[in-house]
């Protein structure tokens, strides 16, 4: 029970992430045949005829996704209350979150079965699957952060709702949407389609713009707030990747209004549409990272100040020498323990440090050197990378097509000095060390960078030729860059980690920004490409100097 309880936090943040996802697209999708489908003309018939059944596939993957990941985050979350209050089962089931989690699975799988109904253009069906949405939009709502305030409840309760459903009608619609233009047979049909899409998407947009305007002024209040919390960093951070997206949203919106007169426009919007789809998972992954975090408002002791900022990120020579192992924290308590209990000619072994006991491991100034150390190297291997690709984009170094080799070099590095407390440097046990959270994302991490580094390496020398698989490297560094959104850390010192973030959070940015650059540069390398292929390797040389001026005191 001590390891769900040290493991909860990360796995509460990721479900209901996904929840959030699969909550976006089945309502967004429901809107998409609702209000882009519906046919109003006979000249419209054909294009709703294009996307019904592949959007009735959609709303049902998406109500099965919704059903699985609420009934798992709702067992986990009743789980824990039950272990940590020891109560029944039956009282548990009495909570507000169980009650709401019913409700959710119960709308979710209304909506499946409704759409096995084809075409849903009848208007008690129509009337059923908005009525279905909504209640499952209410009750995600009932167990978010406005629903808990005292004071102004009901403004946040509206500004949550707005948020929600316009993050559904514009990005929860955009599979729909791909799949559409994917269908269409020539750029008629497609254009019709975009131009109904953009009036659902503009709407969206708002909806966001006004709920998030709320959030800010409310739950966030100050300047100061924005980079002294983790709340504050975290919307933010969120509010970039809004940007982004919008960049792409405008681009669309004139590529699809080009569309009806050129008929590349509707493929260079379908490419937009994967990059949108991409980038707005990793935002409502960034979303659910946020409701794991206190409003900025409610914490005011412990904010990081504007001076403590600058000097933790004042530039200076990274740290390229590593202090010993035996000096580290952890190892010289085991060292200490041991001849303790050689000196009692005791028969047990006591262990400094237990995954999933919740405690956090000690820590002292080589421990700080040691993490230093760490990722100032790591940082100088990804600056590397990041100029070595660019070699090769310039055609002119035949040997810069190798450079994917060097994530091996990074892999097997932090592999053994990540974390010191673990085999093979320190004497708790691999699978031991699972149990500690932020080992087990540690380990996460480097099979990504194996996987990927294997692929690209394949791709970069021709080795191999299939796009599918060339996908898969921008698929995985975009994914990295998502999941470091929900990275996280021991709340020992919340000034420190939030220090930390401060440095994670544009490296995530940035590793969503190249993953999805690249992508363009494979689907299209003549077209976007040609200016993709750049962007890519430029963030990796950001994210490694970045790195080299991480610091932890």
């Amino acid at each position: 029970m001590n390891t769900l309880f040290e493991i909860f936090g990360y796995l509460t943040v990721v479900l209901h992430g996904l929840d959030f996802v699969a909550q976006s697209v089945l309502i967004g999708s429901v809107a998409f045949m609702l209000f882009v489908l519906e046919p109003s003309s006979s000249e419209d018939q054909q294009s709703a005829g294009l996307g019904q059944t592949d959007c009735s596939h959609i709303v049902r993957a998406a109500a099965a996704s919704s059903i699985v990941i609420v009934a798992a985050a709702t067992i986990l979350n009743a789980t824990v209350l039950a272990s940590s209050l020891d109560a029944s089962w039956r009282e548990v089931a009495g909570a507000a979150f169980v009650i709401a989690g019913a409700v959710k699975i119960a709308a979710a799988a209304c909506i499946g079965l409704a759409v096995a109904f084809r075409p849903p253009w009848r208007a008690s069906l129509r009337f059923a699957l908005g009525a279905a949405a909504t209640l499952l939009l209410a009750a995600s709502i009932a167990t978010s952060h406005a629903v808990a305030r005292i004071h102004g409840a009901t403004v946040l309760i509206l500004a949550t709702a707005a948020h929600a459903l316009g993050a559904a009608v514009w990005l929860g619609g955009l599979p729909c949407f791909w799949l559409a233009l994917r269908r269409a047979p020539d750029p008629g049909p497609a254009a019709r389609i975009a131009r109904r899409y953009s009036v659902l998407a503009i709407t969206g947009v708002a909806l966001i713009a006004v709920g998030g305007g709320l959030f800010a002024a409310i739950y966030v209040g100050s300047v100061d707030a924005v980079y002294g919390t983790g709340y504050g960093a975290m919307a933010a951070t969120k509010a970039v990747l809004f940007g982004i997206l919008l960049s792409l949203g405008c681009a669309n919106f004139l590529a699809a209004h080009r569309s009806s007169v050129a008929a590349g426009a509707t493929a260079r919007v379908r490419r937009f549409v994967e990059v949108e789809m991409g980038i707005g998972f990793a935002t409502l992954m960034a979303a659910s990272s946020i409701t794991s975090l206190p409003p900025s408002v409610d914490l005011t002791a412990d904010r990081v100040s504007w001076t403590e900022i600058v000097t933790r990120m004042a530039p200076s020579w990274p740290r390229l020498t590593s202090p010993d192992h035996a000096s580290l924290a952890l190892p010289a308590l085991q060292a200490r323990l041991d001849a303790e209990a050689k000196a009692a000619r005791s028969a047990s072994r006591p262990a400094a440090f237990v995954p999933g006991s919740g405690e956090t491991p000690p820590r002292n100034a080589y421990d700080i050197a040691w993490s230093e150390y760490n990722h100032h190297w790591a940082g100088l291997v990804v600056v590397l990378m990041g100029f070595a690709a660019l070699a090769r984009k310039t055609g002119r170094a035949s040997w810069a097509k190798h450079w994917p080799l060097l994530f091996l070099l990074l892999a097997a590095f932090l592999f053994l000095r990540a974390d010191a407390e673990v085999w093979p440097m320190g004497e708790i046990g691999f699978l031991e060390s699972l149990k500690d959270p932020e080992v087990a994302q540690h380990r996460v991490f480097e099979l990504l960078i194996v996987v990927f580094a294997l692929f690209e390496w394949g791709v970069s020398t021709g080795r191999i030729a299939s796009k599918r698989l060339a996908r898969v490297f921008p698929l995985l560094v975009a994914l990295g860059g998502t999941l470091l959104l929900t990275h996280s850390h021991a709340l020992a010192n919340v000034k420190e980690e939030q220090l930390i973030e401060l440095t994670h959070l544009p490296i995530a940015v940035l590793g969503i920004i190249a993953g999805w650059a690249r992508w363009l540069e494979v689907e299209a390398p003549l077209a976007e490409g040609r200016w993709a292929g750049w962007i890519w390797p430029c963030c990796f040389v950001l994210i490694g100097l970045l790195l080299l001026d991480y610091r932890e005191a």
